[in-house]
């Protein structure tokens, strides 16, 4: 994996006054953000604010005006397909794994490099490898996300962009899927879209939070977590259902 960066070192991702319209219908208005080079950032909001599409357009699949630096240069004029070479890693919110193909062919269509991270993957989600044969689509949910979350750690990618990696598991999953993050993250930086909050709270050093499309917030995210009215204003939950 990645070695660490100095933590005062310049943010791996940059986006400026970036704007997202499809068919007509706003949806980023001059969203401007930085992402650590280190640990977890969060990008919160509720429903239909933006968080999706902003990785998305972060990765070239949708169209967008402004800036988005990706360790020092420009990203925002390239292809989706030298954006993943650049070194970002995407796992979209509803896994998309190939359900008709094996575990063991979904991760062989990730590969990239000569040399993929198998002994990485297996490491973290051992229920991977034993189920190699197992059709991706006969898999739980948890199983499902584990298979997304391993196909981008096959390469040796720079930022992961993770797109609610729990949404719709049981508590035990939800928990084994908070410990590999947590562990990746030790090495690679995230920018994390994610609706539980414990979650958010055990990862994030940093949240970000958007409403209509906008900034309305960036600090420190459990300072954020820790102020039940601004949790409450922002993200329409009570710190009781964010612990």
């Amino acid at each position: 994996m990645n070695t660490h960066r100095s933590a005062d070192a310049p943010p791996l991702l940059t986006l400026r006054d970036v704007h997202v319209e499809v068919a007509g219908s706003k949806i980023l208005h001059g969203i401007s953000f930085e992402v650590a080079a280190t640990g977890v950032t969060a990008l919160l909001g509720r429903n239909g604010v933006g968080k999706t599409s902003t990785l998305l357009a972060t990765m070239g699949l949708l169209p967008r005006t402004g800036e988005i630096g990706f360790d020092g240069r420009r990203i925002d004029r390239e292809r989706t397909h030298r954006i993943v070479r650049s070194g970002i890693g995407y796992v979209p919110e509803d896994r998309e794994v190939f359900a008709g193909l094996t575990v063991t062919e979904n991760l062989r269509l990730a590969e990239r490099g000569p040399q993929p991270r198998y002994d990485v993957v297996y490491e973290l989600f051992p229920e991977l490898d034993k189920r190699g044969r197992q059709a991706a689509g006969t898999l739980s949910g948890g199983q499902q996300q584990m298979l997304a979350l391993g196909r981008v750690l096959l390469a040796d990618n720079r930022l992961l962009l993770v797109d609610e990696p729990t949404k719709g598991l049981a508590p035990q999953v939800v928990q084994q899927v908070a410990v590999a993050l947590e562990r990746v993250a030790a090495h690679t930086p995230v920018l994390l879209v994610e609706q539980n909050l414990a979650v958010v709270r055990r990862l994030a050093l940093r949240a970000v939070v958007l409403n209509q499309g906008r900034v309305v917030h960036d600090g420190d995210a459990r300072a954020l977590l820790a102020d039940a009215a601004l949790t409450q204003r922002l993200l329409g939950v009570s710190t009781g259902e964010a612990a």
